[in-house]
């Protein structure tokens, strides 16, 4: 009779272990930059918009350092590219136009990071509540990772315009954190930028960087927590993490 009972502790300890992390820990990821590779769709759309309005299309390579920075950003800095001078004003109609290019072209290139759907299959095993936080609208953020086949990893989904505030504000972060039914205690943040980095920092959680994503500046200048190259490395990086805060 002790036997069986011992046997059945060891069976579910590691579940109901499982189970608690669940409901206390939670991964919050950004979205492009850091679990997929927008880049192109982002930049096409930009040049898109800008040559329609008459404008010229700006070098893909400055472009793409600032992907991570919102349409607006692109924008401007497309018009920066041939010293075409540029206000709100001007901004304004072209974001709208960006907005409804972007919205039918955003997967024609864009794909989940190499490792990025086994790692998150991975974490949710072990136990994690996974959540993402973008600058990125709603609007396009949901049928992006409905059309990637992303939103079934995802307890909850905090875009740029979900809360009165957008990252690097800690609002976004927490949010995310709470409405996927956890506590930041324990919870980590993984970005690609300083906009992911300070919302981390202004949240209280670590943070880990990839190193292949949309900074304008080399990410062990950004100071994070932990640094990969790969998604194959992120699990590894998590734990070493958890053992620290343990």
């Amino acid at each position: 009779m002790r036997v069986a009972a011992d046997l059945f502790r060891c069976m579910v300890s590691p579940i109901l272990g499982r189970q608690e992390r669940r409901f206390m820990s939670v991964l919050v990821f950004d979205l492009d930059g850091t679990l997929v590779s927008s880049g192109e769709d982002l930049v096409a759309t930009t040049n898109a918009v800008l040559t329609s309005a008459g404008y010229a299309a700006a070098p893909a390579d400055q472009l793409i350092k600032l992907a991570g920075h919102g349409a607006k950003a692109l924008l401007r800095g497309g018009l920066d590219a041939s010293a075409t001078p540029w206000t709100d004003d001007l901004i304004e109609p072209l974001f709208h136009q960006f907005l409804d290019h972007y919205e039918i072209h955003m997967t024609d290139q864009t794909r989940p990071y190499p490792g990025a759907v086994s790692a998150l299959s991975q974490l949710q095993e072990q136990g994690w509540r996974l959540a993402v936080c973008t600058n990125k609208s709603e609007r396009l953020t949901h049928p992006l990772l409905d059309r990637l086949d992303l939103s079934r990893f995802f307890s909850s989904v905090v875009a740029g315009d979900t809360f009165a505030v957008s990252k690097p504000k800690a609002e976004p972060v927490l949010g995310a954190i709470s409405r996927a039914g956890g506590k930041s205690e324990g919870s980590i943040m993984i970005g690609d930028t300083a906009t992911d980095i300070n919302a981390a920092r202004a949240a209280g959680i670590p943070v880990i960087a990839v190193d292949f994503g949309y900074t304008p500046v080399p990410v062990t200048e950004l100071a994070p927590d932990r640094i990969i190259s790969h998604f194959d490395e992120l699990i590894g990086a998590v734990a070493e993490l958890s053992a620290n805060v343990a």
